[in-house]
């Protein structure tokens, strides 16, 4: 079985953390990686943004490949800019195909700019598509907090152009069937529910004081790590003013903890830091809390397992969270999470159990759970025992099974 798999945007092997690098990047890498191990073939096709990176690569295993397609300037676009050269993209992986004297079966795209890319595709090859989305533009808007943050109508016209072609749509859990459903307007006999997996061989729980060997992190008190791209819907503000309520309420803690922030570029320039980063730096400052925020930028998936595992704690305060793989890593690594009760986190994250689940956008909601984990390493160490233990429910070789299972119904069918 010889499968298209299309992520136009972003490519599986960049650095995450960065503006468009995130979940999506991990998903199609991992699951290239165990399709490999079933004996399936996956091409990976994304577009070029490096002139010197060489257009084939070999680095996901079992004979499988990334291909960079150029596809306008070799270079970082805005999304806007991306979407007016995926003909070029499309047409460049037909030639690639042509070229290698290679059929796939099964084109599987992800974000909707690849499920354009995959019609034109699917004419010319006449061959089934899967699609999935990561993130919904209708969602995304729904919790827009100001006009710059809001999806523009030629991504919401392309969804639905997408889910109109696509013969399957994946999604990631019950809320994004809804969503897909009520929103959309998407038959409910074309989905499939499949969450994302997570490595168990890479993520596992490494005992805390080799991890912060490992990373050697200042902090030598309570960890709590925040993981993720830098962006308003990610809610990073709200815990920073949540961690500023405890150090007011509980003066005993203010030495007691200090948090991680693992995402953008927080060296940057005044002329090339990104808005958000600006705004969650400075809001640090003004509330006094340089000495407990540290900022480390984008870390290497190879390095992430050492972050988990040295955290006492991970939080996740997003507005919206299409399922939230970071979540699912860190409790993997036996690390206990709070989590907004948004999107795929509250299916992910067990309240009580293997974490707690908060309403977003709320940043009162997080001083309680934080408090709590923070005062109590008996909580601590269970939540992240029976988090590890949950983890594995979710495990690649797993899911990718699963995939897998789709792809053979979905020949059959064809």
């Amino acid at each position: 079985m010889n499968i298209a798999m299309l992520s136009y945007h972003t490519c599986p092997l960049a650095t995450l953390g960065g503006k468009d690098t995130g979940g999506m990047n991990v998903y199609v890498a991992e699951l290239t990686r165990y399709l490999g191990q079933l004996g399936i073939h996956v091409d990976v096709f994304t577009r070029s943004q490096d002139e010197h990176v060489p257009h084939v690569v070999h680095r996901l295993g079992y004979g499988n490949r990334v291909v960079h397609i150029p596809a306008g300037p070799e270079h970082p676009m805005p999304k806007p800019e991306l979407a007016g050269y995926i003909p070029d993209f499309a047409e460049g992986v037909r030639r690639f195909s042509a070229e290698k004297g290679i059929h796939y079966d099964l084109i599987h795209s992800h974000y909707w700019m690849s499920g354009i890319a995959a019609e034109t595709l699917k004419q010319n090859w006449q061959v089934p598509v899967l699609q999935m989305f990561h993130t919904l533009g209708l969602m995304k808007n729904s919790i827009a907090q100001s006009p710059r943050e809001m999806e523009g109508a030629y991504r919401i016209e392309g969804e639905k152009r997408v889910m109109s072609m696509a013969d399957k749509i994946v999604a990631a859990t019950p809320a994004e069937v809804n969503q897909l459903e009520q929103l959309y307007g998407v038959e409910a006999g074309r989905i499939v529910t499949i969450p994302p997996g997570v490595d168990t061989a890479r993520f596992y729980p490494i005992p805390q004081d080799e991890a912060k060997e490992a990373i050697a992190i200042p902090c030598k008190s309570r960890l709590l790590l925040f993981v993720g791209r830098i962006e308003p819907l990610k809610g990073l503000p709200n815990l920073i003013r949540a961690l500023d309520q405890i150090r007011k309420r509980n003066p005993c803690l203010e030495n007691c903890y200090c948090l991680v922030v693992i995402g953008g570029d927080p060296d940057a320039n005044a002329d090339t830091m990104t808005e958000e980063m600006a705004h969650v730096k400075s809001l640090s400052r003004e509330l006094g809390m340089d000495n407990l925020v540290i900022f480390l930028g984008k870390k290497s998936q190879d390095t992430l397992p050492y972050y988990y595992s040295a955290a006492d704690v991970l939080v996740m305060p997003s507005y919206y969270e299409s399922f939230g793989m970071v979540a699912l890593e860190a409790m993997a690594c036996g690390t206990p999470v709070i989590a907004s009760q948004v999107g795929g986190l509250p299916f992910l994250v067990q309240n009580g159990i293997t974490g707690f689940v908060v309403p977003g956008g709320n940043p009162e909601a997080l001083v309680k759970p934080l408090t709590e984990l923070m005062s109590n390493p008996e909580l601590r160490s269970q939540m992240g025992k029976r988090a590890a233990s949950y983890a594995e429910n979710y495990s690649w070789s797993v899911i990718s099974r699963r995939i897998a299972e789709v792809y053979a119904d979905m020949l059959k069918i064809a």
